[in-house]
């Protein structure tokens, strides 16, 4: 448990002018975000202007490059910590960019466009969302997350990759029926260097600020006397989930809410199913999570209490509804809170 004296410490810990030794550690976690938030744009930029060049449906590089794209840094996050020995961090990270998709991202989003939505475009990937959740749950209840067993979570992922090419195509042909799509003709060599350059600066940009934020994400948490589990639920999560964030305020200025919940639940299933079962393979004997209860006990239900009260009510009324938006606010910021001030225990 985190008790009020140790907030109190941390607390003071700040107020120590003369003691700067926690600012490089600060500056490269703040520099990781930086290089992901911006290496994951260019790599978007450059996946379409791939897309253009080659013929290939912006549909299905959407549906497929993109889609990975915005959850490539939760990935490389967990997957470095993982490699590192950092079990709460990956697991913290993997559970906790799911909540604050849901209860922070998608909750704003909920409460500026709540309306009525078509159900079949979500129900796939709803019915997935929860479905990988509950087998997550399930999976992780005797302490470790196997390789084998964790086939199964990558069978979701797989289910949902077919579903969002097999979309793609069908829009696609419908749209060239309706209107024929022209190929993109590149205009000179500038053209083809500034998009390669792009393609290979995002790569590397996420890549790197992963690393940065895995890396500076436990050491901050050690120099202030943190719990791990904190730090991975609340900045390293909220921080790798900035892609999703920067959609929705796009989607909410442009109000496309299809394109920003979409993205949050599609990228939810990704963090879900494919996530975990990668560190358990780096892991090699599998996840041990027998000394990270609280992530089995308290992360993953509340993801699911989340995950329900944003998709089912949408499932059975057609509609998103406002109310949603502020009950998921409120559950996840009593979350945060009440894990701080070491309610929760950790």
């Amino acid at each position: 448990m985190v008790q009020v004296g140790m907030i109190r410490s941390w607390i003071e810990s700040w107020a120590e002018v003369e003691n700067l030794s926690m600012l490089p550690t600060i500056l490269l976690l703040l520099a990781g975000l930086v290089l992901i938030i911006k290496g994951g744009d260019w790599f978007v930029d450059s996946a379409a202007w791939i897309a253009e060049v080659s013929g290939i449906p912006k549909l299905i590089v959407g549906a497929t490059v993109v889609s990975f794209a915005t959850t490539l840094p939760e990935l490389l996050v967990s997957s470095f910590a993982t490699a590192e020995g950092n079990i709460s961090t990956s697991i913290g990270n993997a559970v906790g960019s799911v909540t604050a998709n849901i209860g922070l991202i998608m909750a704003i989003g909920l409460i500026f466009m709540s309306g009525k939505v078509k159900r079949k475009d979500y129900l796939v990937k709803s019915v997935l969302m929860l479905l990988g959740g509950a087998l997550l749950f399930l999976l992780t209840m005797s302490g470790k997350l196997r390789v084998v067993p964790s086939l199964i979570l990558v069978l979701v992922f797989a289910v949902f990759m077919f579903d969002n090419v097999k979309r793609a195509v069908t829009e696609h042909k419908l749209e060239k029926a309706r209107n024929a799509e022209e190929r993109h003709v590149i205009s000179g060599k500038k053209e083809v260097i500034v998009n390669v350059l792009k393609f290979v600066g995002g790569v590397a940009g996420i890549v790197i600020g992963a690393d940065l934020l895995s890396d500076n994400g436990v050491a901050l948490a050690s120099q202030l006397g943190v719990p791990e589990r904190i730090v991975a639920v609340t900045v390293i999560a909220i921080g790798t989930s900035l892609p999703e964030l920067v959609t929705m305020i796009t989607a909410i200025v442009k109000k496309q809410h299809e394109l920003s919940f979409g993205n949050i639940i599609g990228a939810n299933v990704i963090d879900i199913a494919l996530i975990l079962p990668v560190c358990a393979a780096i892991s090699k004997g599998g996840v041990l999570v027998a000394d990270n209860m609280s992530s089995i006990l308290i992360d993953i239900p509340l993801m699911l209490v989340c995950g329900t009260v944003a998709l089912v009510p949408m499932l059975i009324t057609g509609k998103f509804h406002r109310w949603q938006g502020f009950t998921l606010l409120g559950i996840y910021l009593a979350y945060i809170l009440l894990m701080c001030f070491g309610v929760i225990a950790v």
